[in-house]
C-alpha cells in the first residue's frame, strides 16, 4: 500500500541531533505555528548495502518551488499525482540519479558522512529566523507521548524522507508514484533553495506508473537519446549520442501534467533534430519515454526560464 498521509511539512528548524551507530537517524525538531514536529532522516538503510544514495543541490531550481513556497507553516496533505506538488524521483525531473553517491551513515572525522553532509544545511537553518524546512514524507501523530528525542507533548512529525518506490519484495509494501521524500530549505535572504535527496542503493529507477513497484527484465535505457535543449511552446531538440540510427516510432515527451505527446521518425547517430512540442511557458518537466514507456531522459524548467520570448532553454 501506498503511504497514508503523503504529504509536505513547513516549519523553521529548532533543534537536531547527530544519530549514532546505534539509532541511524539524522533527527531535527520543527516548529510550526506553535506546534513542534520531529523529522527523523534515515542515514542507514536495512538492506544490503547499507549506504544511501546521498544527493544534494545548492541552489536547486525547478517549477516545483513555486507552489512549495506558497504553502502555508504546518502539514499540508498531498494528492499523488503529476502536476501538482507531490515529489516523484523518476517522473519529477527533480536530478540527474547518476550524480547520487553512496554516503556512509557514520565516519571518524567531520564533514565524511550522511550525518555531517545533512548537519551542514540544517544547521544553517537553525541560525537563520527566516529560513523553512520543507519535508516530504509520511505524517505519523499527534500522539499523547512526550517525543522521544526531543520531549515536547504531543509526539508528531515525518517519516520516510527518501526514496519511496522501486523497493524489493521484502520492503515493496510501501511502494507507490509521487510520494517520494526529500528535504527542501529555502533561505529567503540569499533567494536560495538547498534540496537534498535520498534514495537506498538497492532500489530501482524504473517502476510501475500505478504501483510504483519496480519493473523486471528492464535493460537500462537512460539516456540514448538526450533533451538538450527546448523553446517553451514551441520545440524540444533531441540529440542521439550513440553511434547508430535510433528508431523514435512508439516514443513520446510527456509533460509535467502526464499528458504524452507522440513521436515519429529516426534519430541518425550523432545528429540532434528539434521536433514540435506543446510546451506550458509557466515552467514544467519534459520526459522522453521510448517505446516500453520507459523513461530515457528528463528534464525541468522554470517559469522564468519559460518566459524568456524567443529564447531557447539549454539544459
Amino acid at each position: 500500500m501506498p503511504l497514508k498521509r503523503y504529504g509536505v511539512l513547513r516549519a523553521a528548524v529548532v533543534d537536531r541531533r547527530v544519530g549514532t551507530a546505534d539509532t541511524p537517524h539524522y533527527q531535527i525538531h520543527l516548529r510550526a505555528a506553535g506546534t513542534d514536529h520531529r523529522v527523523a532522516v534515515g542515514v542507514r538503510s536495512p538492506q544490503s548495502p547499507p549506504e544511501l544514495l546521498y544527493l544534494g543541490v545548492h541552489d536547486f531550481r525547478h517549477p516545483i518551488l513555486d507552489r512549495v513556497a506558497a504553502l502555508p507553516d504546518g502539514f499540508t496533505e498531498l494528492d499523488s499525482r503529476p502536476g501538482g506538488t507531490a515529489v516523484d524521483y523518476i517522473r519529477g525531473n527533480l536530478f540527474d540519479r547518476r550524480s547520487m553517491r553512496p554516503a556512509p551513515a557514520a565516519a571518524p572525522g567531520p564533514d565524511n558522512d550522511l550525518g555531517d553532509f545533512l548537519d551542514h544545511y540544517v544547521r544553517r537553518a537553525l541560525g537563520d529566523l527566516d529560513a523553512r524546512a520543507f519535508v516530504f514524507g509520511e505524517a505519523w501523530g499527534p500522539e499523547p507521548r512526550a517525543d522521544r528525542v526531543f520531549g515536547f507533548r504531543p509526539a508528531s512529525g515525518i517519516r520516510d524522507v527518501h526514496m519511496n518506490q522501486g523497493d524489493n519484495a521484502g520492503f515493496a509494501g510501501d511502494d507507490g508514484v509521487w510520494q517520494d521524500g526529500a528535504l527542501l530549505l529555502h533561505f529567503p535572504a540569499a533567494g536560495e533553495w538547498v534540496a537534498v535527496f535520498l534514495a537506498s542503493a538497492s532500489r530501482a529507477w524504473h517502476t510501475d506508473d500505478i504501483t510504483g513497484h519496480r519493473l523486471s527484465g528492464v535493460s537500462e535505457p537512460d539516456q540514448r537519446v538526450r533533451i538538450v535543449a527546448a523553446l517553451a511552446g514551441e520545440t524540444v531538440t533531441l540529440l542521439n549520442p550513440s553511434p547508430g540510427e535510433i528508431d523514435l516510432a512508439g516514443w513520446s515527451l510527456v509533460d509535467r501534467a502526464g499528458d504524452r505527446q507522440p513521436l515519429t521518425g529516426r534519430l541518425a547517430a550523432g545528429t540532434a533534430e528539434r521536433v514540435p512540442a506543446r510546451l506550458a511557458a509557466g515552467g514544467g518537466t519534459i520526459t522522453l519515454l521510448d517505446a516500453r514507456g520507459l523513461k530515457v531522459d528528463g528534464v525541468a524548467y522554470t517559469a522564468e526560464q519559460g518566459r524568456r520570448a524567443g529564447w531557447t532553454v539549454v539544459f
